[in-house]
């Protein structure tokens, strides 16, 4: 997932990352030079929906930091070597 929007220096990779242990994902996030976030996660794709649907959630429920302007999912082959959920 590629994340636009008031993303970066609000804490909003540790947010994911608490919501994506929760749902029981792995993988990561990321900030890109851009200004984007880019979320990897891997796991049930009930899980993963569930995880988009908080980042996209406005207002959110959740507390979740900055604002979200878009959230474009690109389904990829399952990486390989991702432990737990981390911030990058």
């Amino acid at each position: 997932m590629f994340v636009r929007g008031r993303v970066q220096g609000v804490g909003f990779r540790w947010w994911t990352r608490a919501r994506a242990l929760e749902l029981g994902l792995t993988g990561f996030a990321r900030n890109m030079a851009d200004g984007r976030v880019e979320i990897c996660a891997q796991g049930q794709a009930e899980a993963i929906d569930r995880l988009r649907a908080l980042l996209e959630e406005e207002p959110s429920t959740t507390r979740r930091p900055g604002y979200v302007q878009a959230c474009v999912v690109q389904k990829g082959g399952l990486k390989t070597g991702l432990f737990g959920f981390s911030e990058m």
